[in-house]
Formats: C-alpha cells, sequence, structure tokens
C-alpha cells in the first residue's frame, strides 16, 4: 500500500513537471496579464496607494531636487547617521548629515546606524512590491535588514505593473541575490497581533524619482 501511495505521488509530481509525461512547461496554458495596462501615471498612483496602505511614507521628485527631498525625508525622521549601498550615487546625497558607505563591516556596525538609503531594481505596482538585488546602489541584504530604518529612491521608469512583468525584466539578473518587500517588515502570530520589525525595518520610506 505505501509503495502504490508513493508511486502515485510521483506520478503526479512527474505529471505536474512534464517528466515522462509528454508535457512541458510551454505546454501550460498561461491566461493572466502579462504586461502593463496602464501609463506612468496610473503606475506610480497605483503604486503609492499600496505603499501607504503598507505603512510606507511616499514622495516625489525629479533628479534636480532629489537630494533636498531625501535630505528633507531624513530630516523629518530624525536621521542623521545613514548607512549607503556602495555605488550609490554621492550628488544624491545631502549635505547635512553622515553617510557610512557599508563594506561588508560587521552587524554592530550597521544596527549603529539610523537607517539605510539604497537604490531599487525595480518596484511592481499591483502588490506594492520593490525589488532590491546584490548590485550597485543596493547592497549586499544585511544592508537593509539590520538597521530600523529604510530610505528607498525608486526611479519612476523602472516601476511595471504585474509580478510577471518584473520576472522578465529580472531574467538577465536572476543569479544575483533577490530581495523583494512591500512596505515595513510586519507579521501577526497566531492571535492576529501585528508585530513590526521582525524581519528587516520597521519604518520605510520611498522616493519616487521621476524622468
Amino acid at each position: 500500500m505505501a509503495e502504490t501511495a508513493r508511486e502515485e505521488i510521483l506520478k503526479r509530481v512527474r505529471a505536474a513537471v512534464g517528466t515522462g509525461s509528454g508535457v512541458g512547461w510551454d505546454a501550460i496554458e498561461r491566461t493572466y496579464r502579462q504586461s502593463s495596462e496602464m501609463g506612468r501615471e496610473g503606475l506610480l498612483h497605483l503604486l503609492e496607494d499600496r505603499l501607504r496602505d503598507y505603512d510606507a511614507g511616499v514622495y516625489r521628485s525629479d533628479a534636480a531636487d532629489l537630494r533636498s527631498v531625501i535630505a528633507g525625508v531624513l530630516a523629518s525622521r530624525g536621521k542623521r547617521r545613514m548607512a549607503i549601498a556602495n555605488g550609490f550615487p554621492k550628488d544624491w546625497l545631502p549635505t547635512d548629515g553622515e553617510f557610512v558607505e557599508d563594506a561588508a563591516g560587521g552587524y554592530a556596525r550597521l544596527d549603529g546606524c539610523d537607517g539605510v538609503l539604497t537604490t531599487a531594481t525595480l518596484a511592481i505596482a499591483e502588490t506594492g512590491t520593490i525589488v532590491l538585488q546584490d548590485a550597485p546602489g543596493q547592497g549586499r541584504r544585511a544592508l537593509t535588514l539590520v538597521p530600523d530604518y529604510h530610505l528607498c529612491v525608486v526611479e519612476a521608469g523602472s516601476v511595471v505593473q504585474t509580478v510577471p512583468e518584473a520576472f522578465a525584466r529580472l531574467q538577465g539578473t536572476a543569479r544575483k541575490a533577490t530581495t523583494f518587500f512591500s512596505g515595513p517588515s510586519a507579521t501577526a502570530d497566531i492571535e492576529m497581533t501585528r508585530i513590526k520589525g521582525v524581519h528587516g525595518p520597521r519604518f520605510v520610506d520611498v522616493v519616487f524619482v521621476m524622468d
């Protein structure tokens, strides 16, 4: 009986992945939406709505004013000593404050900063998700998991509508360490008590940089 059940399970697995069944991944019908149906402003409005619903702060800026916008956001949060990812554009950094470039130091060094400042690879409007990779301006994952505050700069042109679009764009860098997050870290226990900051920053702000 046990052997029969095992064979049945394996048979279903093979059928699901197309091994020995004559059915491959390419034969699976994909009728879900895989491309954007919204213009730039619609995408940004949807993403902003999702992020605010997750308790993230959202701001907009053009490239010329980005430095002052970042300075204003940090001042409103009372943040002065910020860790930055290697490769973060220096001309975006405010003249006031202390910015510590990450050099794979110890976690205590990161924990001693008021927060972290990064860019992003892309953002997904429908899910309110920001995607970070091990890339210039974004850094290693510890950089954005240890500090209690994260200010993320997202270029408006990198916002897509759907998850399939995001994965299509990520194909070329799929081997890099990649993190998806939607707003501040939060979880709930069996009694549905919501706790922030369990898996990452409790506070997140996002600045859209307009083209």
